[in-house]
C-alpha cells in the first residue's frame, strides 16, 4: 500500500490513539493509583460495561486531553474556581442534609481542586451526550440538552452575578425542584431513616453488627485495630455544630465495603456502625463511611496552587472542606484522618442516598427539566465555594460567579453552540478509545467474554451502582 494512502494514514492515527489510551491507564491506573492486577481487572470489567462506565473512569484520559486546549471561554489562570473536578450525570443525587431534610444536590467531591470552571462543563457536557445516546435520542435532540444545560447554568451565574439569587441559602429540596428530581425527592420523604440501617445490619442495638455480604465483609482484626486508633483523629477533625460527646462516636462495629464506583476501585472503604442516639424513628445507630482518597486528578494537568495546598495537604481534609464549601447544609459527621500514611475522609451513608435512574426519565421533556435543575446546581457549587477560600481562608480575593460570567462574554448561544459542538465530537472520541480499551482489556485482563458482550452504551450501564438499598 502507499504510504501516503488516507488508509495507512488513518491506520497510524489510530495505532498512535491506541498507545496513548494504553500509556494512560498504565500511568494513572498501574503507576498513580498503584492498583494490584486484581483490581485493575474489576475496574476494568465494569468500565466495558458501557462507554459511560468507561467515560467514568478515565478522567485521567480526560484531562490529558482537554487541559491545554485553547478554549476561549476560560477564567485567567490566576482566577481559579474551586471546581467539583468529574463533573457528570450519575454525581448528581438526593442524600439527607445536615439539617434533616432530604436534597438533591452534587455528592462526590473527591476530584475537587482549583481550575477553570469550563472543565466542569465541559466533562458534564460530554456525559449528557453519553446519555442521550442511552436514551436513545438523535442528534438534534443531544445538541438541545446541552444547550438547555448550560444556557441555563449561563443565567443561574448571571443572576448569582447580579445579587438577584443568595448563593448562601439555595436549596433543591421537593419544594424547590420539579419532574424527576421531585418524584425521587417526595419518594424519599416517605422512606423510613431505618431501612438503610436493617438492611445492612443484623441484631438488635445493643448487639447489631453489619450483616455479612459479597459488598460487605468483616473487616480483620489489624484493620479494625488500626480504625480504632485513628479515630480520635477524626474526632478532633469534626467542627463544633458536628461535634457531640465521645459516646456518640463510639465504634460498635467496622466492615470493609466492596463494589462501590468505578474511579474509586482499588482504594479502601470502610463501613462504620457507631452509637448514634434514639431517633424519633427509633434508629439508635449510624453507618459512616470512611473512603480512602488521593491526589484528586485534575491537579496533575492544572497549574500548581500554592496556598490552596498549604491549607489542603490533607486529602481527607480537601474533600470534606469541598464538600462543606459547596453545600448549604453540610453532612454534619464530615472529617478526616490518616491511616498508614494513607488519607481518609469520612462521611455519613445516608440513609437516602438514590440517584435517579434513567428509566425515570421518561420523556425528552423530562430530561431537559432535570438538567436545567443540575445546571443551577453546578452554578451554586462554582459560586458558592469560593467563600470558603474567600472568607475563611484568604485564599482568593475575588468572587468566582464575577469572574465566570466575564469569561462566558455576553451571548450564551454561542456560548452554548461552542460547548455543545465540541462535547459531541469528544464523545465521538470516547467511543473509538471505548472499543480500544475493551481490546486493551481483552488482551491483558482476562476480560476477553465480558468486554467484547459489554454494550457499546446503554441505560443499564449507567444505573450499576444503584440497583439496591445496599449501594
Amino acid at each position: 500500500m502507499n504510504r501516503y494512502h488516507p488508509e495507512r494514514i488513518r491506520q497510524m492515527r489510530s495505532t498512535i490513539r491506541a498507545q496513548i489510551v494504553e500509556t494512560i491507564l498504565d500511568d494513572f491506573d498501574g503507576g498513580l493509583m498503584e492498583l494490584t492486577t486484581e483490581a485493575r481487572t474489576a475496574k476494568y470489567a465494569k468500565m466495558a460495561e458501557s462507554a459511560f462506565r468507561f467515560f467514568r473512569g478515565t478522567a485521567y484520559l480526560f484531562y490529558f486531553d482537554v487541559a491545554d486546549v485553547p478554549f476561549p471561554y476560560h477564567t485567567p489562570k490566576d482566577k481559579p474556581t474551586w471546581i467539583q473536578g468529574d463533573l457528570h450525570f450519575e454525581n448528581f443525587g438526593a442524600f439527607r442534609s445536615a439539617g434533616g431534610g432530604i436534597v438533591y444536590d452534587i455528592n462526590d467531591f473527591d476530584e475537587g481542586y482549583l481550575g477553570s470552571y469550563l472543565y466542569d462543563l465541559l466533562r458534564m457536557s460530554v456525559s449528557i451526550t453519553l446519555v442521550c445516546e442511552a436514551l436513545g435520542y438523535d442528534e438534534e435532540q443531544t445538541d438541545e440538552a446541552i444547550h438547555t444545560y448550560l444556557k441555563t447554568y449561563y443565567r443561574q451565574i448571571r443572576r448569582f452575578s447580579q445579587r438577584k439569587d443568595d448563593v448562601q441559602r439555595m436549596l433543591f429540596t421537593a419544594e424547590h425542584t420539579s419532574g424527576p428530581v421531585r418524584k425521587l425527592l417526595r419518594k424519599l420523604e416517605r422512606k423510613n431513616a431505618s431501612e438503610f440501617l436493617e438492611a445492612v445490619t443484623d441484631g438488635a442495638s445493643a448487639l447489631r453488627k453489619f450483616s455479612l455480604t459479597a459488598e460487605i465483609v468483616p473487616a480483620d482484626a489489624e484493620e479494625r485495630r488500626e480504625l480504632l486508633a485513628a479515630w480520635p483523629e477524626y474526632l478532633t477533625t469534626l467542627t463544633e455544630t458536628g461535634v457531640r460527646e465521645d459516646s456518640f462516636y463510639a465504634i460498635k462495629d467496622v466492615a470493609v465495603k466492596h463494589g462501590s464506583g468505578t474511579a474509586s476501585i482499588g482504594l479502601d472503604r470502610f463501613y462504620v456502625l457507631i452509637e448514634g442516639h434514639r431517633d424519633p424513628e427509633g434508629a439508635d445507630d449510624i453507618v459512616l463511611e470512611a473512603k480512602e482518597v488521593r491526589a484528586p486528578v485534575p491537579a496533575y494537568f492544572l497549574p500548581y496552587a500554592e496556598p490552596f495546598w498549604a491549607r489542603y495537604a490533607h486529602h481527607g481534609r480537601r474533600v470534606a472542606a469541598t464538600q462543606r464549601a459547596m453545600h448549604h447544609e453540610a453532612d454534619p459527621f464530615l472529617g478526616w484522618f490518616t491511616l498508614n500514611d494513607r488519607h481518609f475522609y469520612v462521611r455519613e451513608r445516608s440513609p437516602y442516598k438514590k440517584r435517579l435512574k434513567l428509566e425515570k426519565i421518561e420523556t425528552h421533556d423530562c430530561l431537559l427539566t432535570t438538567l436545567k435543575q443540575m445546571a443551577r446546581i453546578t452554578a451554586k457549587i462554582h459560586a458558592r465555594a469560593d467563600n470558603e477560600l474567600r472568607d475563611n481562608e484568604g485564599i482568593l480575593d475575588y468572587h468566582a460567579e464575577h469572574e465566570i460570567m466575564a469569561a462566558m462574554g455576553p451571548d450564551p448561544d454561542k456560548f452554548a453552540d461552542t460547548l455543545s459542538l465540541w462535547a459531541m465530537n469528544y464523545a465521538a472520541q470516547v467511543h473509538q478509545d471505548f472499543e480500544v480499551f475493551r481490546t486493551i482489556a481483552a488482551r491483558r485482563f482476562d476480560l476477553g467474554a465480558r468486554a467484547s458482550e459489554a454494550p457499546d452504551s446503554g441505560a443499564e450501564g449507567l444505573n450499576t451502582n444503584a440497583k439496591d438499598v445496599r449501594e
